[in-house]
This record gives structure tokens, sequence and C-alpha cells, in this order.
């Protein structure tokens, strides 16, 4: 069966001819239905009556043109696209073909708006797959059934905690990263694991897309991305944010009835917030403006640390090779005891942080993060490099710390820039491997002992005592030497 459609260079109508008796048109992104039309020339004119002037059809039964400002309208041929709005899709969307796309799932209203937005547009079969990244249990349930609801052929869930924590949180807690002195890179982490995974879902169900519900105003869209391109580059990309009209909560809702999707009934939270099992943030509302402080209802991780218990709690930490590995004397997975942390680090109220960051994108934002385990941990990695490791070695892994974290924040992950950084991380806390005991008191953390095998540290040298190995008269000529472009600056100004 032939089928057409119009394509403008100056406007973003599509117009599609669909077999007999079930002509349709898609005007300003809405899908608009009119009476049978006996003739393409008859369908052309009504589309061009929506934009206020006329078309005139030629005798070429596949093509018509029209001037206009010197631009050009031309119907094109399709044959192998069929749109069925109400029903499945059978061969084609609105916006092109794609055989089957993998959508990164969260079963909220924009992902379960998303599923059928792609059989429309993009004519596909949908494999909804969703990570368990330690966003918590309430969030994972029933969502298979929402994802067919929504019209997707199956839902994918991925385990992906330990490889998030051992092969992504690790290492950025062995470099140090930080980001603007107090972001931990909680949601900057999570991305590139679970974009990863939807590429190997996608190699595995033979998809030819993914597709995310980033807005195009975060970082998130350039973290997904990047990954896309680095891992598969064959893979197409749909990002409906920056594709559709919906504008907001309650189009997103008029869409999802229209298309008989279930639209979920959780209660909606005033904030914009992301968790996994490294940290929980909060964006919007009242946060929006700095000068207002956050409410004290909004933490859902920490106790606020004045509620937080009269009594300090010790915790010891066990380390190898710049790694945490135990907690009281016990090992743990990584994940697990990340989890044990966040648990006693959240009812001592530690690891708030309210910040104004610099987007990738240019803006800036105000962001509030709740990471009680990984503040713990952060703070016992640092203690214990204390002992372990140089003072330039030290100087050198700090500035590399910084360029480390803008990568991670930027969605570079797979760089090879950050592969190598990794590796002189890796080789420059070898010896990084001990023990550090903290205290917890009302939101602080504060280190109460460090000991490692390989501590740089010697009492015999440090102590005030005397000293077989240090001679304090030797600290003279030191001091002679060092000093001595500072004194002969001096001299020149005064013209000795």
């Amino acid at each position: 069966m032939a089928l057409f459609k119009a394509i403008s260079p100056c406007s973003p109508t599509s117009l599609a001819f669909l077999p007999p008796k079930r002509e349709s048109f898609l005007y300003n992104e809405r899908v608009y239905c009119p009476r049978i039309l006996s003739s393409f020339p008859e369908l052309a004119a009504r589309t061009s009556e929506l934009h206020g002037h006329a078309v005139a059809a030629t005798s070429n039964a596949g093509n018509f043109t029209k001037s206009r400002n010197n631009q050009v309208i031309r119907a094109v041929l399709q044959s192998e696209r069929e749109v069925e709005v109400s029903g499945s899709i059978l061969n084609g969307g609105f916006r092109g073909k794609f055989n089957k796309v993998v959508l990164a799932y969260s079963g909220g209203l924009d992902t379960s708006v998303i599923v059928p937005w792609l059989r429309e547009n993009y004519g596909c079969d949908v494999v909804c797959f969703t990570a368990d990244v330690g966003q918590g249990i309430k969030e994972l349930e029933g969502l298979e059934r929402k994802a067919k609801a929504s019209g997707a052929s199956q839902l994918v869930v991925k385990d992906l905690r330990e490889e998030f924590v051992r092969d992504f949180i690790y290492p950025c807690l062995r470099a140090g990263a930080v980001y603007e002195r107090k972001y931990l890179l909680g949601t900057s982490m999570a991305r590139p694991v679970i974009a990863k995974a939807m590429v190997d879902v996608a190699n595995e169900v033979g998809a030819d897309a993914v597709s995310h519900g980033c807005t195009g105003k975060g970082n998130d869209q350039v973290r997904f991305e990047l990954t896309f391109f680095a891992l598969n580059p064959k893979l197409n990309v749909v990002a409906p944010w920056r594709e559709w009209d919906i504008t907001g909560r309650e189009d997103a809702i008029e869409y999802a009835k229209k298309h008989k999707v279930p639209v979920p009934v959780t209660k909606r939270s005033i904030y914009s917030r992301d968790r996994n099992l490294w940290h929980l943030s909060h964006e919007g509302d009242i946060l929006e403006d700095p000068t207002n402080e956050p409410m004290k209802d909004m933490y859902m991780l920490t106790v606020d640390p004045e509620d937080a218990p009269n009594k300090p709690e010790y915790v010891e930490i066990g380390i190898e090779s710049g790694l945490p590995v135990s907690f009281n004397g016990k090992k743990l997975s990584p994940a697990s005891l990340l989890s044990e942390l966040n648990e006693i680090g959240g009812r001592h109220g530690i690891g708030r942080v309210d910040m104004v960051e610099n987007r990738l994108v240019g803006m800036k934002s105000r962001g509030v993060y709740e990471t009680p385990g990984g503040t713990i941990l952060f703070a016992a990695v640092q203690e214990l490099e204390s002992l372990t490791i140089d003072r330039e070695s030290m100087q050198v892994k700090d500035s590399l710390a910084l360029k480390y974290a803008e990568l991670v924040y930027a969605g570079r992950w797979f760089d090879p820039l950050r592969a190598s950084m990794d590796a002189f991380m890796e080789k420059i806390t070898e010896s990084t491997t001990g023990s550090v005991t903290l205290k917890l008191y009302k939101g602080s953390v504060t280190v109460a002992s460090r000991k490692s095998p390989y501590s740089l540290y010697r009492k015999d040298i440090s102590s005030f005592e005397n000293s077989l190995i240090y001679d304090q008269a030797d600290a003279a000529g030191f001091i002679r030497l060092y000093g001595l472009p500072t004194r002969v600056r001096s001299m020149l100004k005064q013209g000795i």
C-alpha cells in the first residue's frame, strides 16, 4: 500500500496519507483525524489550510511542490510506513522507524508515557529496562505490570548494586573525587553503570536504539549518551524530552489518558529526587531559591543532627589498597558494607550537603544531598592516606582528583583519560592498607585512630625527644638553603 509523507523545512508538521478509509495526519505533533478524504490533492490542501497557505498539486502521483518564500514542500513516497494511532504500530511511526528500542524505565509518569510515544512515533517494539542500583524495593514493585500496561513488550530488571559500588563508586572513592568541593558524585557515578547495562540489554534483545527520560536541561542526558557512544556507537538514541511537545505533568497525564496508559497513582513529591546506594539528592520547589533553608521533613536518609543520639558511636573501617573491605572487623561485600554504613550514618545525621553547583550545560543549580555511608568511607580512606602516602605523591593525587571528578560529573566515565588516571590511583594507593576508627556524633565525623603496617609515620623521628635519625642542628643548614631565593630577593630590593 502506497503511503505519503509531506516534509517541510519550515514546519514541524508531518503529513501521513494512510490507506483508504483511515486517513489521518499529525499537526503540531498531535494526532488529528478529519473526515475521509477522497484524494491526495484534497488531503494536501486541507493540511495546508492549517498553515494559512495553499498547495498546488502536480500531476505526479508521488510528488507535489509549492513555493513559499523560495522554500519547497515535497511529498515523498513512503512504502514501508503504516500507523494505527489507537492500536499497535505496524510498520512505522510519525518520526521514523526503529525495530526495537530499550528504554531506561522507572515506572513513573514520564517513562510510562514515553512507552506509547515511542511506539507511536517510531513504530517500534519497546523493551523497558530497570536497573537496581539501591533505590529501594518500593520503587521496583509492580514494574512489570506497569510496563506492559503502557505498551512495552517486556521488562528487564538487573541487580547492579555490587557492580555499581565495586566498579564505579570505589574507584571514585580511591581517587578522592569530589566535584566543586562538596559533591560526592552520587548521580554522576550511577548513570554510566545504568547506561552500560542498557547497551548490554540492547545487544541481547537485538535493539537498534536506546531511549531515556532525561530533560534537555540536565547533566544526565550527557552521561547516558556519552556512555552509549563509547560502548556501541551504532545505537540510535531517542530523547523524547528534546522532541515532544509535552511540557509538564498535566500534558503527560492527558497523553496517558488518551493512549489508555494507567497513570501512576503514587503521591507526587514536590521535589525532584534521585536515590541509589550511595546517596539521595533533592532538587526543585523551595530549593530553587538559594535563600531558602531546606525544610526539616525533606530529608529521608538522615535524621536532623539536633535529634541524633547524644552519645557518639565509633566505627572501624578496614581498608586494603585504598578500598574499604570491612566494618568493625567484619568483612563485607562492597554493597553490603555501604548499606550498613548508610544505616549507621543516617541515624547520626551524617552526610548532609547543601550546595549550588555548576551544571555541565552551563547553568547553576542548587541541590541538597544525603550521603551518610559515603561520607564515612570518604573520611576513612583520606585519613589512612595521611599515613601511607608521601607529600609529593599526595599533592599530585589531589590535583588529579579534581580532574577525575570533572570527568565523572561530565559523563566521560569511559574516556581513556579517566582509565589512565585510575591506573595511577591504583598504583599510588597500593600501600594504603590498614584501619581507621571514626567517631560519629550529631552530624560530624572525626578521626579517633589510624593504623597501617605501611605507615610512613615514625614516632622515633617525629617525637620532640632526641632522635638518632633526626639531628635538630641539621635544620639550620636546611633553612639557609631553602630560604636562599627569599634572601636573594630581599638583598636585591635593599641594594645589598
